[in-house]
């Protein structure tokens, strides 16, 4: 077991996470500029989508497909019921909604990193799981604005003139699903040979741009750990929100969890060893992106600093450096019986 997170602590994404949350807890002047943070994600999520689209044209849509697939989705709406009853008693409706969606989600950013680790092991999966990361971004945001409706009340809603319409087109149409879900159909639609045209620009660069993407991220992800600090502070006249260390606390069990669900799922529908770790990071992620976008628009009373330092300070990291190699062996482990 230790084999797997030596390899794991020795990749070079990896590595330079930490050397970002490195430069921030020690207060260098180490900053990537705004754009070309913006850049960097744009270009993972066009590279692992293509990459995910040719691998699906070579792949046939069989029944196992259709099956992990609805599973996903499934997931994705499971997931935020149960993180939200285990959150309310200790959380305004609004956050406990927020944080539900934001576990019921998934990360692209963990998922392209295990896609990393995967390449890295020389392990095989399939182009459709990145169907499976697009489908699971909507339904948990979807749920999570269903869960403070039904609890809040259209009476105490401050969401005003909040439409359903646009919660769709938040989620759905969110810049980061869309691209994916884009990059995806063309990479489906040319295969192999529009592979071969941009394999340069998507392959041989991508964990260069990786590396320097969490860089950044590693930044991003100490500076939002102060934010749990101040997590107990009441907030427009609401009730005291729950300890710090309860949040984080939750921050690293619900991973676990949700990675326990999603792996028994992969079991049970008999996916291989690659795509069974895949639908398990999407299962244990947690959304730093397209859930905080749409909680701005649909719940505003939520507070953002307790759902996004949680998936990005201490989710995010986590399933990086201890949860990826650890669901690989637990899955290894149940596969053998």
């Amino acid at each position: 077991m230790d084999s797997f997170f030596l390899s794991n602590l020795g990749s070079p994404p990896l590595l330079f996470f930490f050397l970002g949350a490195a430069a921030a807890l020690l207060r260098s002047d180490l900053e990537i500029p705004t754009q070309v943070a913006k850049f960097l994600s744009l270009y993972l999520l066009l590279a692992i989508g293509f990459k995910g689209g040719a691998a699906l044209a070579e792949s046939n849509l069989d029944a196992t497909v259709w099956r992990t697939l609805i599973a996903a989705i499934a997931l994705a709406a499971v997931v935020p019921l149960y993180v939200f009853y285990l959150l309310r008693r200790r959380l305004a409706v609004a956050d406990a909604a927020a944080i539900a969606a934001t576990y019921g989600s998934i990360s692209a950013v963990t998922f392209v990193t295990c896609v990393s680790y995967l390449d890295a092991n020389g392990i095989s999966w399939s182009g459709y799981l990145v169907a499976a990361m697009a489908l699971m971004e909507s339904p948990a945001i979807i749920v999570g604005i269903l869960l403070y409706r039904m609890h809040r009340g259209a009476a105490d809603d401050e969401s005003g003139g909040f439409q359903l319409r646009e919660l769709l087109r938040e989620s759905c149409l969110n810049g980061s699903v869309f691209l994916i879900v884009g990059s995806m159909l063309i990479g489906w639609v040319t295969g192999a040979r529009g592979m071969e045209q941009v394999s340069p620009f998507v392959k041989d660069l991508f964990i260069g741009m990786l590396c320097l993407f969490l860089l950044d991220m590693g930044i991003v992800a100490a500076r939002r750990l102060q934010d749990l600090r101040r997590a107990g502070a009441s907030r427009r006249g609401r009730p005291q929100v729950s300890s710090g260390a309860f949040l984080i606390g939750a921050a690293l069990i619900l991973p676990l969890m949700n990675a326990v669900l999603a792996g028994l799922v992969a079991w049970q529908l008999g996916l291989s060893e690659g795509d069974a770790l895949l639908l398990t990071i999407l299962g244990a992620s947690a959304s730093y992106i397209a859930v905080p976008a749409a909680m701005r628009l649909a719940l505003p009373e939520s507070n953002p600093s307790t759902y996004l330092p949680m998936s990005l300070a201490i989710t995010f990291p986590f399933n990086l450096l201890i949860g990826i190699p650890l669901y690989h062996q637990a899955l290894r482990w149940l596969m053998l019986t």
